[in-house]
């Protein structure tokens, strides 16, 4: 349904459903890193897993490479289940603290008892769940839902010092776009760092508001499928 194509700021999927194709772009902040999203077989993932552990943790030993490129591969099966066509995270100071963030962009098939009426549809359903707080906006591309919370995860037994499975919380904004096509953009940014909150938060407004929507013959539209003028 989707495929990705990747330049250095300017990642891109391809949102195909019901007979439309819309191409979707946004634009990435400088010092992010991307997780691979293709590979021949699973040894492939872990050896380009290692190597960019490599390019993160140049100075750390080849067993800390490894358990980080570990740490990454056992998520790939949610990033899978959750329709993920990008991966990206960002590791920084942040007034001394280490932070880390991650980006995630998903393209999902919007609910056939939503199709009428999208944004307020996801809206309503995401207030449903009393997670967080749910708003509905207005993007440059056209209207989105956003929703802003923490969830609870747990790191892997195998992966953590105790032998045991350890939880850990994580604080997240969630942006849906609904599509005229019948699908929908998911952007998320999501940091187990409070301390990184606002710096990041700021950062993922930045993305959510360069996202440009491109029809089959390259024509800049809006979530209807109607014309924009080319930025700038």
């Amino acid at each position: 349904m989707s495929s990705v194509i990747t330049e250095t700021a300017a990642p891109e999927v391809t949102a195909a459903a019901n007979g439309e194709v819309i191409h979707v772009r946004w634009v990435m902040p400088e010092g992010f890193f991307e997780l691979p999203t293709e590979a021949e077989s699973h040894d492939d993932l872990a050896d380009q897993l290692i190597e960019l552990a490599k390019e993160i943790i140049p100075k750390g030993t080849p067993d800390m490479q490894y358990r980080w490129a570990a740490l990454c591969a056992s998520t790939y099966d949610e990033l899978v289940d959750a329709g993920v066509q990008y991966a990206g995270f960002v590791i920084t100071d942040v007034d001394g603290t280490r932070c880390t963030a991650n980006v995630n962009v998903s393209i999902v098939d919007i609910a056939e008892e939503a199709r009428f009426s999208p944004v307020h549809q996801t809206a309503e359903a995401l207030r449903r769940l009393g997670q967080g707080d749910v708003s509905e906006v207005s993007l440059p591309c056209g209207p989105a839902v956003t929703w802003v919370g923490t969830r609870q995860a747990t790191i892997d037994a195998a992966l953590t010092p105790t032998g045991e499975q350890e939880p850990f919380w994580s604080s997240f904004i969630n942006v849906q776009v609904p599509l005229r096509n019948g699908a929908a953009v998911v952007l998320e940014m999501s940091t187990p760092t409070q301390e990184g909150w606002d710096v990041f938060s700021s950062m993922f407004a930045g993305v959510a508001k360069s996202l440009r929507l491109f029809d089959v013959d390259g024509t800049l539209i809006d979530t209807k499928g109607s014309p924009l003028e080319v930025d700038g």
